[in-house]
């Protein structure tokens, strides 16, 4: 009788295990069972803590660069001539090319910088704007009637630059020479050096060549000739 327990006691041993197991969520697999991990300290936490703490932080965006004032939108007044607060668009490129024609045909003033072009309000060197005299309300109709002295004010970026007529000159669109002229750093001398502030404001001369019998045009409708009315900075104050 002896004998015939031992083998119902192993049994019993046997399915007390399996049961055991299974209670514990393992699946038996027939390989040899891996211990569980050991838990986490509680120290670990911290140290990741810490070890974010010292992270470098990123360094500030850097703060966004001053515009360039040859870039800015402008004002343009002319008291002599009634005109006030035309707006002056600036854009790359130089007088009266295609993108100049598209400003002044909307009605506002062209102001070209860039390699061909000139520079900001109050800067030195030729601060170069053209506009329509006959079309487009014709802003600047009364552009050949300033005289040495008159007042021709720039208002841009806050600041109000006052400058003052010098001179008149003519350039011809038919002569790369007039042209480099009326673009020069210094109005009338390409190759010239500024020394000082300068303005070179711009109309066609549509009526006078007319006048002369001059009735050529380029490809944008522009007449050969152009006036230029040229000035020096004389002062400059918060707008």
């Amino acid at each position: 009788m002896a004998r015939s327990r031992i083998p119902l006691t192993a049994s019993a041993t046997l399915a007390g295990v399996t049961a055991a197991l299974l209670a514990t969520g393992c699946a038996v697999t027939g390989e040899a069972a891996q211990p569980s991990a050991a838990p986490r300290s509680a120290a670990a936490p911290a140290a990741a803590s810490a070890a974010a703490g010292s992270v470098t932080p990123r360094p500030a965006d850097p703060s966004p660069s001053r515009p360039d004032p040859r870039t800015r939108e402008a004002r343009l007044s002319i008291p002599e001539i009634g005109l006030d607060d035309l707006r002056v668009v600036r854009y790359e490129g130089t007088t009266d090319d295609w993108p100049g024609t598209h400003i002044q045909n909307r009605g506002d003033a062209a102001s070209p910088y860039g390699l061909d072009g000139g520079v900001g309000p109050g800067e030195r060197g030729n601060h170069l704007v053209t506009a329509h005299r006959l079309s487009a309300g014709g802003p600047l109709r009364d552009l050949p009637t300033l005289d040495v002295g008159d007042r021709v004010l720039v208002t841009s970026g806050g600041t109000e630059y006052e400058y003052r007529i010098t001179e008149t000159r003519r350039t011809s669109f038919r002569s790369e020479r007039s042209l480099a002229e009326q673009r020069a750093e210094v109005p009338g001398h390409p190759g010239r050096k500024a020394t000082r502030a300068m303005i070179t404001v711009s109309t066609c001369a549509t009526p006078e060549d007319d006048a002369a019998g001059n009735f050529w045009r380029d490809d944008k409708g522009n007449p050969e000739h152009r006036i230029d009315k040229i000035g020096v900075l004389v002062s400059s104050r918060a707008a």
